[in-house]
């Protein structure tokens, strides 16, 4: 807060009462100067004679090893290099031959000058001591050009101390006094030597360290940066003016646009890994044993010096505040007085201010370039601490831990990602999904925790209530995403703490001893109002804390949601749901707006609560110094001075109205910053308790319990041995190990009550029907489960010496190309990579692309199919040099041909032999021939049996009738099927890049982004009555505001030629306060009116954002990275919510302010038009240069921080993954490039502020003097008042114009979100739902499909997948689709959606599906993907999103989809309606989901209904009681289309279609097909192993 202005008001007002210094130097300061420099050498003496015993009797820390000097390298050149290059050694050089000379010219002065003998003391000082300081500054500066690199720099910090005392001693004795009338140099007697002494000594002492360049200084001396930034090698000059800058702004303003990569490059002392290992001893919750909240960690353990340096300018900026007021107030005197008296000259002055402007902004510039970097810092460590604290939490789903959710509160659809690690203690069935959220451990051989708390230590032990108060918050990635946006964001503002704590403070303190020299004892009465007042702004503080408290937990809901939707919106678009859905998220949008609201008012109430704290201490002030308060009745009797009209006997004069009344300005405007601080410092508070919330009070996996108790186990069992004894295995911590009975909570626990140990260098199968915990095996193997004893010698071993890959039963893909994928950061091994790719399969899928294995697969994998993405994920297990593999359901995704290839091929391959492998599967008939081992799994989560395959089976008679019914549906070879589609690819290959860069908006901000958000600020009455209001308020509150100071010159011009007792003192008082109160409340309006306006815009613009996205084309969200997508929905519109709405107010605001000012100015004075001109051009010329800069700056910025979200939500869906791999160290390597990216930007973004502000404040002070030069100088006489005024004001206009500058930029900058934002308003979209398109009320009555001709392609110029297709699927049949993989069966059912690029004819029930609104289509024709995707709620909510059928129903549909033949009615954990369900279902198996995706799809009774895969994963037990189910609960007029593998699932279907390279191969009924002996059906039956049974199904009899 800058109130420079101001102080200049005050001191121009009592410059009469100054005084002048006196006509002699005082006697004191002369002799102390005499002895500085010697004392100085002394002191220097001494400190390196300690330095250098230090160095010789303690051990030093190891020295840097020494340059390489080749044969071609000279030992000066070496040298030079070692000192830090040519510049700097050629500075110290030229500072070394200087000392020379100062040396030389000392003892010229004490031989040729004195010549006598030694008169006095003062001259023996002079003369020979200061001939001795020059020697030993010789010395150093010997030292510091021939010594070693450490000598170097340590002498030449004691020479620059020694030099500069020695310069302050001959510009105090010989220069000062040429500023002086009456002072004349001490030294003159030397002639020419003591100038040429001065001016040697300046180079020395002052050009050479200002302009000397900064040797860098390597923060890590074994990884040092080949390029160092100018902010860490240029001079102190550069850095106080900020010219490092100056390359980049001259660049921008040469280019369009200014990229990432031509910004400065990053400083080593900023790298995240340096933040890193500064910090995490004292943020880290897991390093940080005193358990001190994380901010205070921050300010006084990680950034305690900063800090301290923060203060101290601080404290030096109040100092220098006062530095240009004290000039206008000497050059008045002196036009006063006409001079007489004067010592100083008065050009002095003028000088002086032109120093002080800019000595003040020098302090205040340097005060927030360290602000910023440590603020920019801090958000490097606290978003990669983040990341790295995610790595250590276990994999608990984010349901509640008590009761189920509400109905009354709507779900949101949750990520597929599986990313939600909520603090939770519900305890996932068996088949919980792994691949969510959670991190390897380092070795997973360990003993049991006896009691274990899986909390950070020190935390408080929960009680229930508050555990299950913690239980329903948000999943992981909801949740990192809002810390590290918005709470980040938030904590920019609580930055200036500081200034609440010193700087305000003492500037108030110093208001008060002035106020006390003005008015005496008067100012306490109104400093007790001032006390008595307080309450008010801190009961409103406490109101703004809890508002921002609620804001914050909305604004968690709606991100979190927006996240979850976004990350589901495949799912949303294919089930129509986008209308409903989109409502959900505006009525979570308009509940944080509300507060929003809320909010931004109680900070309108809170600036009238500290603008009326000032104006009532002013009122009691002044009543308590004239007649107006009560206490004048009892002094008037007591002192009986009733003929007096004053308490105090005093008089108030216009010095002392002008005086005090600009003091009680500065107040006011402290108090105003006080409570303009105040809100975001409260915010930043409740964002740092949210994060220190978010670091002590998630459950991490055991192995960082506080107990530290996984010891490991070194006896008993080999070394080698993988598995467990005695032990049981739950979710989180809390879980006992027993279930609690009811349907509101699920508990699951793995127990293996003996032991089960795995064969090593062979393949072992883990067996059992769905939901038996095969899943959790692995997961306790991993280290991912709670871990319990059940007896002394209970264990758990997995050696990770050689290794360990897994693959996880939702395959995990990176955003890379499927090289990338499949080596995951191993050494590129040709042979083996090809070996790899065609043991899995993958050569055929790779001749697809046209950019083979350098194909961008997207974000979870998109352009892959579910087959696909399950080999690539095989391939990266088997490429790796992992001795053990841990594959889950790897061959679930496959059709049964290609399953057997990867057997045959790869699992009896080279590439496994030797190798352990832990094979969960449903495929137990196709996988026995190559297993040695096998463990079968009860339904209760026990060992049922292990060992061989029969002994499983005999134990298990359903596991064994499924292993029966398919090894009678196994196919055989691939190539029956490869042989009749050779030459069938298309002809058109898909490129390799699939996303796109992303946009970047060039030049300033587009009219059409700012009409945007304009345009939706009118409410009900239109734009007009808004527009008008608003323009009228401000301007009635800018006026009402000068006339204050019209007030205050009358007030002074009574006292003019009349007694002062005379003029009406209460009158002016009324006056003043009324006017004053009036301004205020006209402003309150103003603001009101623009913070209703912005809500409003805000609510429209994210409605519209939520929208656009909802009616793209697939094809567009294919390209674009749902992290783009967050990051508008999340930290642009939380710009848009704040800082951009408040830049445009300020922006306005002070426009109207500069125009009323300088409206005024010129009717006061003429001539101030044309310097009012100047300074106009010249500020809008670094204004155009600065946004030049500074704008492609800040959307590099905001570009760079999509990828950091991107990273984190790769990386938390697949932690199971990077934690089985070991790839912890990688991921975050790659966390610190992307942090590091955004670090690079947000360092230049706020260094060119710097840039800008030290460049206004020089344009000021020149200014100010010029002008002060040409009145005190100039032709034209002017009056003193005259000046004082005209000087205040013109201060206070170049700051103002550059300010509005600066508002401008900062606006344009922050407006960079809106641009953002209308991006995606403006996308590839898909049809807008038309009256015309509402079908009639009974479509569809039937579920008849006729096809004509449709061909289908993903995008406008990509390759058609279907090739003229027609057909027709009467009303009820069932038909099934089979084909091999890419021959278009997923695209046909995409194309029956128009989720793609068709053409022809699709008629659902008579009407054409080009007709009908897409959401009316796509709600009446449901479709199962083969990965189906579960919202967070409870089962209720899943299946019912909008509460639209009632129990009976949900239950029939779940019964129908085989869900309740799974589990018995005395089930303790059986899945209810009211079971919670995690985020993307992650707490049930992959199975699971599919029933209960297949239960949802029943109850929507579409009359047609297109099961993709939908049973892959399921058992095939349970596939035959779904396919009965279907046949027999499905209306008869449901027509069913089935894509599947198995054979026996479709066998049975009226008809069945074979697709073949986006052809209809063959189409009839299988009976028929079955006739034809080259037919691909045929081959596929003919050679299946249960070749009869298929036959009978197709006939109808089997």
């Amino acid at each position: 807060m800058d109130v420079t202005n101001t102080h200049q008001v005050v001191l121009v007002s009592i410059s009469a009462k100054s005084s002048e210094p006196s006509d002699s130097n005082p006697e004191w300061l002369t002799n102390a100067l005499l002895v500085l420099p010697i004392c100085v050498a002394a002191l220097s003496l001494l400190s390196l004679l300690i330095h250098g015993l230090y160095a010789k009797f303690l051990p030093s820390k190891a020295a840097t090893a020494p340059r390489e000097q080749t044969q071609t390298t000279s030992r000066l050149s070496t040298h030079v290099a070692d000192l830090g290059g040519s510049t700097i050694f050629t500075f110290k050089t030229i500072r070394f031959a200087a000392c020379l000379a100062l040396l030389g010219l000392a003892i010229s002065s004490t031989t040729l000058v004195q010549g006598g003998p030694r008169r006095d003391s003062a001259n023996w000082i002079m003369r020979d001591g200061v001939a001795v300081v020059f020697l030993y500054a010789a010395v150093l500066g010997l030292v510091s050009v021939a010594g070693g690199v450490k000598s170097s720099k340590l002498c030449s910090t004691h020479l620059v101390c020694v030099l500069l005392a020695s310069w302050i001693l001959y510009f105090y004795r010989d220069v000062w006094p040429l500023c002086t009338f009456t002072l004349s140099p001490v030294d003159a007697d030397e002639g020419w030597l003591i100038w040429t002494k001065v001016a040697v000594l300046s180079v020395a002492a002052v050009i050479v360290p200002l302009f000397m360049p900064r040797q860098h200084t390597p923060i890590d001396p074994a990884d040092i940066p080949k390029e160092f930034p100018l902010t860490d090698t240029t001079s102190v000059f550069s850095m106080a003016v900020h010219s490092y800058c100056d390359p980049v702004v001259y660049m921008a303003n040469k280019v369009r646009h200014l990229k990432l990569e031509e910004l400065p490059v990053l400083s080593d002392k900023n790298y995240t890994k340096n933040l890193v290992n500064r910090s995490y001893p004292y943020i880290d919750p897991l390093l940080n044993k005193r358990r001190r909240h994380i901010g205070l960690s921050l300010i006084f353990d990680v950034f305690l010096m900063e800090h301290l340096e923060l203060a101290l300018m601080l404290i030096l900026r109040i100092f220098t505040s006062f530095l240009p007021p004290l000039g206008i107030n000497r050059l008045l005197n002196f036009i006063e007085t006409g001079g007489e008296g004067a010592i100083v000259k008065p050009w002095v002055w003028v000088v002086w201010l032109l120093l002080g402007p800019m000595l003040g902004s020098l302090v205040w510039d340097w005060y927030h370039y360290r602000v910023t970097n440590v603020m920019t810092q801090c958000q490097a460590m606290i978003t990669q601490l983040f990341f790295d604290h995610a790595l250590r939490m276990r994999v608990i789903s984010d349901v509640a831990k008590t009761a189920s959710i509400p109905e009354t509160e709507s779900p949101v659809p949750s990520t597929p990602d599986r990313g939600s690690v909520a603090e939770s203690t519900t305890i996932p069935k068996a088949g919980h999904n792994p691949e969510s959220v959670s991190i390897a451990t380092s070795s997973t051989k360990v003993q049991s925790i006896k009691k274990s708390t899986a909390r950070v230590s020190g935390t408080k032990t929960a009680t229930p209530a508050d555990k299950a108060k913690k239980g329903t918050s948000g999943n992981l990635v909801g949740k990192l995403t809002n810390l590290v946006t918005t709470d980040l964001a938030t904590l920019q503002g609580g930055q200036a703490f500081l200034q609440l704590l010193v700087y305000i403070p003492a500037q108030l303190v110093m208001s008060m001893l002035l106020l006390h020299s003005l008015l005496g004892w008067s100012i306490y009465p109104g400093l007790a109002v001032m006390a008595v007042m307080m309450p008010i702004p801190g009961y409103v503080a406490k109101l703004l804390r809890g508002a921002q408290v609620e804001k914050m937990k909305t604004s968690d809901s709606r991100v979190q949601s927006v996240t979850e939707t976004m990350n589901v919106i495949r799912m949303v678009k294919l089930f129509g749901w986008e209308p409903k859905t989109s409502e959900q998220l505006n009525e979570k949008r308009q509940l944080e707006m509300s507060f929003v609201r809320k909010l931004k008012l109680l900070k309108v109430f809170n600036s009238l609560a500290t603008k009326l704290i000032p104006l009532a201490t002013i009122v009691v002030t002044y009543g308590t110094y004239v007649r107006l308060h009560p206490l004048y009745i009892v002094t008037t009797v007591l002192l009986a001075t009733t003929n007096k009209t004053v308490i105090m006997k005093e008089t108030l004069t216009a010095s002392k109205v002008f005086a005090s009344m600009a003091i009680f300005e500065l107040i006011q405007a402290h108090f105003a910053g006080v409570f303009s601080i105040l809100p975001n410092v409260i915010a930043a508070k409740v964002s740092l308790d949210r994060m220190n919330e978010f670091l002590n009070e998630t459950e991490l996996l055991d192995e960082y319990t506080q107990d530290n108790s996984l010891s490991i186990i070194e006896s008993e069992i080999e070394e080698d041995a993988i598995g467990i004894r005695a032990a049981a295995f739950t979710w989180t911590v809390e879980s006992d190990g027993t279930a609690t009975p009811g349907s509101n909570q699920r508990n699951f626990t793995l127990k293996i009550e003996d032991e089960v140990f795995f064969k090593r260098n062979c393949i072992n199968l883990v067996i059992g029907q769905t939901g038996c915990g095969k899943t959790s095996l692995l997961m306790a193997l991993l280290g991912e489960m709670h871990y319990t004893s059940l007896t002394p010698d209970s264990i758990v071993s997995l050696p990770r010496g050689g290794g360990v890959a897994y693959h996880a039963q939702e395959s995990w893909i990176l955003n890379e190309t499927i090289r990338n994928n499949i080596i995951f950061g191993s050494p590129y091994d040709e042979d083996r990579y090809n070996a790899v790719v065609e043991q899995c399969g993958l050569n055929p899928d790779l001749a697809l692309f046209n950019a083979g294995d350098q194909t961008e697969v997207g974000e979870k994998g998109l352009t892959l199919s579910g087959g696909q993405k399950a080999r690539v994920t095989l391939a990266r297990a088997v490429y790796s040099s992992a001795k053990i593999l841990l594959l889950d359901d790897v061959l679930a995704a496959l059709d049964v041909h290609t399953a057997k290839g990867i057997v045959e091929k790869c699992f009896r391959g080279e590439l496994l032999r030797d190798r352990t492998v832990i094979l969960v599967t449903h495929n137990v008939a196709l996988t026995a021939p190559v297993a040695d081992f096998v463990v079968a799994l009860g339904p209760d989560g026990r060992i049922l049996s292990q060992g061989s395959l029969s002994s499983a089976l005999a134990k298990d008679k359903k596991l064994e009738s499924d292993v029966t019914k398919e090894r009678q549906a196994i196919e055989l070879e691939e190539k029956n099927l490869d042989e009749t589609s050779v030459g069938q690819a298309p002809a058109t290959k898909p490129k390799g890049q699939l996303i796109v860069e992303e946009e970047i908006a060039l030049g300033h901000l587009g009219w059409s982004a700012l009409k945007l958000y304009l345009g939706n600020m009118q409410g009900a009455m239109g734009s007009i009555p808004f527009w008008t209001a608003f323009v009228c308020f401000a301007f009635l509150a800018k006026v009402f505001a000068m006339l204050n100071i019209w007030v205050l010159g009358v007030w002074t011009r009574e006292y003019e030629g009349r007694d002062p007792l005379a003029v009406p003192v209460v009158y002016y008082i009324i006056l003043y306060t009324s006017i004053t109160l009036i301004s205020f409340v006209i402003y309150a309006l103003a603001y009101a009116t623009w913070v209703l306006g912005s809500v409003r815009a805000s609510r429209r613009i994210h409605h519209l954002l939520i929208d656009s996205v909802f009616g793209a084309t697939m094809r567009w969200l294919d390209k674009t990275p749902i992290s783009r997508v967050i990051t508008r929905c999340t930290q642009d519109i939380a710009s848009i919510d704040g800082n951009f709405a408040l830049s445009l107010y300020n922006l306005v605001d002070t426009v109207l302010l500069v125009s009323l000012k300088l409206g005024a100015v010129i009717v006061v004075s003429p001539i101030f038009s044309i310097p009012g001109l100047i300074v106009i051009v010249i500020g809008g010329t670094f204004g155009h240069l600065y946004m030049r800069a500074q704008l492609p700056v800040k959307r590099e910025s905001s570009n760079a921080k999509a990828p950091v979200l991107g990273h984190f939500n790769s990386a938390v869906t697949g932690l199971v993954s990077i934690r089985a791999y070991g790839a912890q160290a990688a991921f975050r390597k790659e966390s610190y490039i992307r942090i590091d990216k955004f670090t690079r930007a947000q360092i230049t973004y706020w260094n060119l502020n710097r840039w800008i502000g030290v460049r206004s404040s020089i344009l000021a002070g020149m200014f100010s003097s010029a002008l002060g030069a040409y009145l005190v100088y100039g032709p034209v006489q002017v009056d003193a008042a005259t000046i004082g005024f005209s000087l205040t004001m013109a201060a206070g206009f170049s700051n103002m114009i550059l300010w509005v500058v600066r508002l401008f930029n900062r606006a344009e900058v922050e407006g960079n979100s809106m641009e953002r934002v209308q991006q995606y308003l403006n996308i590839e979209k898909e049809p807008k739902a038309t009256k015309a398109g509402e079908p009639p009320a009974y479509w569809p009555a039937s579920g008849d499909l006729r096809v004509e001709g449709l061909s289908a392609r993903y995008s406008v110029d990509g390759p058609t997948v279907l090739h003229d297709l027609s057909f027709h699927v009467k009303s009820g049949e069932r038909v099934g689709i089979v084909g091999r993989t890419g021959s278009g069966k997923s695209s046909l059912t995409l194309s029956l959606l128009r989720c793609i690029v068709t053409e022809g004819n699709v008629f659902y029930d008579g009407i054409s599906t080009n007709s009908v609104n897409l959401d009316a289509l796509r709600s009446h024709i449901t479709i199962i993907p083969q990965v189906p995707e579960l919202l967070r709620g409870t089962l209720r909510q899943n299946l019912d999103p909008f509460s639209q059928h009632d129990d009976v129903e949900l239950n029939d549909a779940l019964r129908s989809a085989g869900l309740f033949s799974l589990q018995n009615d005395d089930d303790e954990d059986r899945i209810t309606l009211d079971t919670a369900i995690s985020g993307g279902g992650s707490n049930v198996s992959v199975g699971q989901r599919q029933i209960l995706a297949l239960a949802r799809a029943i109850i929507r009774r579409s009359k047609l209904l297109i099961l993709d895969e939908a049973t892959s994963a399921i058992d095939f037990e349970t596939d035959n009681i779904i396919q009965t189910s279907l046949r027999s609960k499905l209306d008869k007029d449901v027509t069913l289309l089935t894509v599947a593998h198995r054979l026996q699932t479709i066998m049975d279907s009226d008809r069945i279609m074979v697709l073949d390279a986006g052809r209809i191969a063959e189409f009839d009924k299988p009976s028929e097909l079955l006739k034809n002996e080259r037919g691909l059906l045929r081959l596929l039956v003919d050679e299946s192993g249960d070749k009869e049974k298929l036959y009978a199904m197709a006939n109808g009899t089997g």
